[in-house]
């Protein structure tokens, strides 16, 4: 059923109308989510510091005139169904007493109350302008929604929800419910109050506006330009396009201020509006109805079930590096079941490994937790584990005692460490592949700085000072730069018996130059910037030994307590796992499809497979490249699930390499484009700031990089963690 080669087949636009639609949803939720938990506990208090004051300022002056108040509510403003002096006592005890709860939110509901209903009376009884309308509307809101975030009945709302005092329990849910079943009917009804205001303000004839002041602020609205009230009201009205309609009547308003210095008459129009932009329409609009079509025509956009997996193709992806990643991502609106399988609970961005090595970035700025990234996709199951066993006959992968069936089975699980048959080096010469790498390597550098400053020996702490990295690939000409620029700028005046800058740094090269990747001419340019930090680059030289004391090389003793490994990497076992023809590094020979060839519907992806998809060249080991095998590999499932055409054979589309050396100096070779120095430099970080994953690691690695870099700051340099057994 699902083995055959597809044959050609109606097109289905549905996914890729999902995922469009999905995306543009999770934007504008991400900006209302902004809104709602930036702008708005801000707004809230202004809108109750403005009317406490309102209420406050007119309470407060019938107490200093009280033979005035009272000579009003007796012959302007009297109330035929209270004394004068009870109207008076009543009116000023709501306006001080509610002007102070409603300022402090507390108890705002009931003092919201008060103050609406002695509102209402005002404008019924006496004579009606705008304001005391909106006044009406925004206390209306509060009786029934409540102060927000920046207020004491919200810090008190669950402390009383436990509470054992009488009813307190009770009258906290009740208005909880309140707040949950009719404050977003009221949102409609404001927004309809709005539409109403704007078309009446418009179309009404003066005459005939006039009857309608009693219940519509006519006044402000009508200030605003006329097209684009009355195309704001035949919008909100129903509730069509409502945040946006708000929005561009707010950016009209702020218009018309400006021309004419009238925003103080506006205000109020201006809070009502920026409610809808924050809350939007509310249920009875077309807004929701549309939404609810939407969900209800495509039920994967807030990830509810569409299809049942009990009888779908599974999908076993191990590793949730990039290739794995992107593969998982590409399927999950595919009608199959997909597992994750990863030994840690992150995604790790490997090319800024470094960076946290080197105490420039934390590690939670370069890692992101793989079920938050597959929250919203109901097939994909993420495993936390490691791979014991591949059963091929049987189709089942083993993983921590479990055994877990495929149909499609995709390897991404990277690569390790490789020291040339010397594994008794690894204790001495950490490489970098992990966080736990990353932080180990920290840890040693900090410590050395940290013991060369309590030693009182001269040649220890030379030897403490001294930091030998092996191998002159990206990996090793970006950790010689920044244990460079963390040592000459990053620690400026904070030793006494040293100067940090004097700190060696030693980069080892076995090849007759660095970065052999690279054209020749970018690899001398990365050569001068390393000298230019103060690293010595010794090329064509051979590691003999390393042990606690140094390294030797090319029968030179160099005494080096800090000695890291960037010099070479060999692939995972799964080639064992399949038994499968793997290479001289131990990665798959893969087919064309980046099939295991002999294996059905298995495939390996990234560093896991040998594959020379680069017109005949081998696939380097890179992320980019990785991605792509994901995403191809994704499609090739797809397409033998949804029997469609099987694409052309996988090949790779080199988009360029990047290096970085330090402060403003970075290599770039894209074919026939190659860039060094600080443009170089600045484009390295754009890209590398726009692969990550996640808006808070992009967000947090650029302020964490621009305050580095003007601060001249060392960054995150925390010792943690135990000394994992190398000798000292």
């Amino acid at each position: 059923m699902i083995n055959h080669p597809a044959q050609h087949a109606p097109k289905n636009f549905r996914p890729a109308i999902a995922r469009g639609l999905r995306w543009c949803r999770a934007l504008k939720n991400f900006g209302y989510r902004v809104l709602r938990t930036t702008v708005w506990p801000k707004l809230d208090l202004g809108i109750r510091l403005l009317l406490a004051k309102i209420f406050l300022a007119s309470g407060l002056l019938k107490l200093a005139n009280w033979s005035v108040a009272l000579n009003l509510a007796s012959s302007e403003y009297p109330v035929s169904w209270l004394s004068p002096v009870t109207a008076v006592y009543l009116g000023v005890s709501i306006e001080v007493l509610g002007g102070v709860l409603l300022a402090v939110g507390l108890m705002t509901r009931y003092a919201a109350a008060s103050m609406l209903i002695l509102t209402v009376v005002s404008q019924v009884s006496y004579k009606p302008f705008d304001n005391q309308l909106y006044w009406i509307v925004l206390f209306g809101w509060y009786t029934l929604l409540g102060a927000g975030p920046w207020s004491i009945d919200h810090l008190l709302r669950r402390g009383l929800a436990d509470s054992a005092l009488p009813l307190v329990a009770h009258v906290v849910r009740g208005s909880a419910w309140v707040r949950s079943h009719v404050g977003p009917l009221y949102l409609s009804a404001l927004r309809v109050g709005l539409g109403m205001t704007c078309l009446a303000g418009t179309l009404l004839p003066a005459t005939t506006g006039e009857r309608w002041k009693l219940w519509l602020p006519l006044g402000a609205a009508t200030r605003e330009p006329y097209l684009l009230t009355l195309l704001g009201g035949a919008l909100l009205l129903p509730g069509l396009a409502s945040r946006y309609t708000a929005g561009i009547l707010l950016c009209g308003l702020s218009a018309d201020a400006m021309m004419h210095a009238q925003m103080s008459e506006q205000i109020y129009l201006v809070v009502l509006l920026s409610i809808v932009l924050i809350h939007g329409a509310g249920p009875l609009s077309l807004d929701a109805f549309i939404e609810q079509q939407l969900m209800r025509w495509l039920p994967e956009l807030d990830g509810r079930p569409t299809f049942s997996l009990d009888d779908v193709p599974r999908v076993v992806i191990v590793g949730a590096g990039f290739g794995g990643l992107a593969c998982a991502m590409a399927l999950r609106d595919v009608r199959a079941s997909i597992t994750l399988i990863d030994r840690a609970n992150h995604h790790l961005f490997q090319p800024l490994l470094y960076q946290v090595a080197t105490a420039a970035l934390s590690p939670g700025d370069i890692a992101t937790p793989v079920r938050s990234l597959f929250r919203e996709s109901f097939n994909t199951r993420v495993l936390l584990g490691t791979v014991d066993a591949i059963d091929t006959t049987r189709k089942i992968v083993e993983s921590a005692g479990k055994r877990i069936p495929y149909d499609f089975l995709v390897l991404a699980t990277g690569a390790a460490h490789s020291y040339f048959g010397k594994d008794h080096w690894a204790p001495f010469a950490p490489g970098l592949k992990r966080i736990e790498d990353a932080t180990e390597i920290r840890r040693r550098i900090l410590t050395a700085f940290e013991r060369a400053e309590s030693t009182e020996d001269a040649a220890e702490r030379e030897a403490l000072l001294t930091f030998l990295i092996v191998g002159g690939g990206p990996t090793g000409v970006e950790l010689a730069g920044a244990i460079a620029e963390l040592a000459r700028f990053g620690m400026a005046k904070e030793f006494r018996h040293f100067d940090p800058a004097t700190a060696r740094v030693v980069l080892v090269q076995s090849a007759p130059r660095l970065l052999p990747a690279f054209p020749e001419l970018l690899a001398e340019h990365a050569r001068r910037s390393l000298e230019k930090l103060g690293v010595e680059v010794l090329v064509g030289s051979r590691v003999e030994n390393i042990d606690a004391a140094g390294v030797a090389v090319s029968g030179r003793r160099i005494a080096s307590r800090t000695v890291l490994w960037a010099a070479g990497v060999m692939a995972s076992p799964a080639a064992a796992w399949l038994q499968a023809e793997a290479d001289t590094a131990g990665r798959i020979k893969v087919a064309a499809d980046l099939g295991v060839p002999a294996l059905m519907n298995v495939f390996a992806i990234g560093d896991t497979a040998s594959s020379n998809a680069w017109r005949g060249q081998p696939v380097p080991g890179l992320a980019p490249a990785a991605k792509q095998g994901g995403a191809y590999v994704a499609s090739i499932i797809r397409a033998r699930i949804e029997a469609r055409k099987i694409p052309l054979p996988f090949a790779y589309q080199h988009r360029g390499s990047l290096a970085t050396i330090g402060r403003q100096a970075a290599v770039a070779d894209f074919g026939s484009v190659k860039l060094w120095g600080a443009a170089a430099w600045w484009l390295w970080g754009i890209l590398h700031v726009g692969f990550l994953v996640g808006i808070r690691n992009r967000v947090s690695t650029m302020i964490n990089w621009f305050w580095a870099y003007l601060a001249y700051s060392g960054g995150i340099r925390l010792i943690t963690g135990e000394d994992r057994g190398q000798s000292r």
